[in-house]
């Protein structure tokens, strides 16, 4: 039962919390990224100073080969972090998200925003392999969760301001507002009305505003030229993006196995986690400190931007060269968040999906001859793809595509190969790589959003016609004898002259009291926990009400003003509603 005291704002006031979220949001980007910066500078360049990561390949660190200590130091203070204040703050933060919103009412706890900015920015800037994206959505969550907490918000209204502070979090990482609101859709909101749709959308709004406002208005990367291309695709070009769809598809059900058996792995392995990090870390440091001594850069640390923007630039075309990023990459992500980083996994799958893509896109035009198409080209269809098929956020990734590319030409192509992807991946694993940690906790998120058609159905539709008027008065031996002479009846309606008071469902509340031999009288059994409506009344309106007075059954009833007993047309129960609610879930699981 809902807490009385428990606040509902409207409309209009759940959306002006929801700019305040978007500001805070975008700011704590800001902040964020200035954290990384610095953490960055100190741990590779062995200088204290704010100033910001070059967009390409930043020079060798000052540090020489000791640089693979960088990670291990960053490992050991983030470990502290999460065990001293905050938990929640280990991994990549939104599947602790997505708890929040299905299992625990939207409440998240203030520490956890404080522990996993400082957390996340340790972890990226001393060279874990992980992305920003993921501490910004729990940032932004759990401030919209302390806000609807401070407010004694009722649970759907704090799950809406959880919400809009994800969506808020991937739309200044990113700029990209509209893949923002799908992601918050996609993934969090258990229910898509005007009621949750709009805060979201003001809330992605205002945070892309603030994101601007420091970061520009430019996309995350900095991307090819494509008005230069045909905005037709040959259909061997198009064929091959499907190609690709489905190697992403088994490139993101890798990545969601991977990344399972590593955290397993170092959960189940001897030693404190100070010791399990430490070595998990000193790996991704020999990968990246391996891959400057072969190549001249170290590559696959931190957010990977460098080299996703070399790649889809025309970079780095190699295909050996990129399925080796690809397979490095995989190893110092899985490793880095099973070892206990803090930071996401939105950016690595970019990552993964450039390498793969421009890989696959090298061997294609290279072998079958296929230019429709060029590398850079096949790599952003690679990131729709396996963030797609990653994350089960289809739509999100195709729209996040387009907003970085900012050109039809590529959508199309990205539509098809990420629709495979996402359907070739759950051929093999049903969990995505954000619902996958909660399984193995026990807890189940719905991978679908669908509407009840029972919902939309008609109180007329709907009521059980048979029904009886009988007198209050009336005893229930009366009661009993009249009903031979009204066969067909199964709910009586109780009344005072024209006035009701009550309904009785006939063969469990008359039948059972045959043996009652007293003046107990049809008014006094009477169920009184019932509402009226009109027959035209949709069960979706009716539903609130019924919650509202704890009915247990609505009396369907034609005519304005004070409802009369005569003209009661029937009457719906709440044991009938269940029934047709399962029926309808069961018609569309295929039950």
């Amino acid at each position: 039962m809902l807490d009385a005291r428990l606040r509902r704002l409207t409309l209009a006031w759940l959306c002006l919390l929801s700019v305040s979220i978007g500001i805070v949001t975008g700011l704590g980007a800001v902040v964020f990224r200035a954290l990384v910066d610095i953490v960055h500078n100190l741990f590779f360049n062995g200088r204290l100073t704010l100033a910001a990561i070059p967009p390409g390949f930043g020079p060798p660190s000052v540090w020489g080969p000791f640089i693979v200590l960088s990670p291990v130091v960053g490992g050991l203070i983030v470990v502290w972090i999460v065990k001293t204040f905050a938990p929640e703050a280990k991994g990549h933060g939104v599947p602790e998200v997505m708890e929040a919103v299905y299992y625990r009412e939207g409440r998240i706890r203030p520490v956890v925003a404080a522990a996993k900015i400082t957390a996340s920015a340790l972890s990226i800037g001393s060279g874990a392999a992980v992305g920003r994206e993921g501490p910004i959505i729990q940032i932004g969550a759990a401030f919209g969760s302390t806000l609807g907490q401070a407010l004694k918000l009722a649970p759907w209204q704090k799950i809406t301001l959880v919400a809009a502070g994800a969506g808020a979090g991937i739309a200044a990482t990113f700029n990209t507002p509209l893949a923002a609101v799908l992601f918050a859709t996609e993934l969090l909101l258990p229910e898509i009305s005007n009621r949750t749709f709009l805060p979201v959308v003001i809330a992605t709004g205002t945070a892309t505003f603030v994101g601007r406002l420091f970061f520009g208005p430019q996309p995350a990367f900095l991307l090819p030229d494509l008005t230069h291309l045909d905005q037709r695709i040959d259909l061997g070009s198009l064929l091959a993006a499907a190609v690709l769809g489905v190697v992403s598809g088994l490139a993101a059900a890798l990545f969601v196995r991977l990344l399972t058996a590593c955290e397993e792995g170092f959960e189940k392995a001897p030693g404190n986690d100070y010791v399990k990090n430490a070595a998990g870390m000193f790996v991704v440091g020999l990968l990246f400190y391996g891959l400057f001594l072969g190549f001249g850069h170290y590559y696959v640390e931190g957010v990977g931007y460098a080299t996703i923007e070399a790649v889809l630039n025309g970079g780095l075309t190699g295909v050996g060269l990129l399925a080796l990023l690809f397979v490095a990459k995989l190893l110092a992500t899985t490793i880095s968040l099973g070892a206990g980083a803090s930071g996401g996994v939105f950016a690595p799958s970019l990552f993964l999906g450039a390498t793969l893509g421009g890989a696959f896109g090298a061997f294609v035009n290279g072998t079958l001859g296929f230019h429709g198409l060029g590398i850079g080209e096949y790599a952003m269809i690679g990131m729709a793809a396996l963030v797609g098929g990653g994350t089960g956020a289809a739509m999100t990734a195709i729209v996040m595509i387009f907003e970085m590319v900012r050109d039809y030409h590529i959508v199309f192509p990205a539509i098809t190969a990420t629709a495979l992807a996402v359907g070739t991946r759950r051929l093999i694993s049903r969990e995505n790589i954000y619902t996958v940690k909660l399984a193995w906790r026990g807890r189940r998120i719905p991978s679908d959003r669908h509407s009840n058609m029972f919902l939309v159905r008609q109180a007329g539709d709907v009521m059980s016609r048979n029904v009886a008027v009988l007198p209050d008065t009336m005893t229930v031996q009366e009661g009993l004898k009249a009903l031979p002479a009204l066969p067909d009846s199964e709910y009586i309606i109780v009344a005072r002259g024209e006035r009701i008071r009550g309904v009785i469902l006939v063969p469990p509340s008359l039948h059972r009291l045959e043996e009652v031999r007293g003046a107990l009288t049809l008014g006094e059994i009477a169920d009184r926990q019932f509402i009226v409506a009109g027959p035209n009344r949709s069960m979706f309106e009716i539903f609130p009400r019924m919650k509202r007075r704890h009915a247990r059954y609505v009396l369907v009833a034609d005519g304005a003003g004070t409802p009369r007993a005569g003209r009661v047309q029937g009457v719906v129960a709440r044991a009938q509603i269940t029934d047709a609610v399962l029926e309808n879930f069961g018609e569309r699981a295929g039950g």
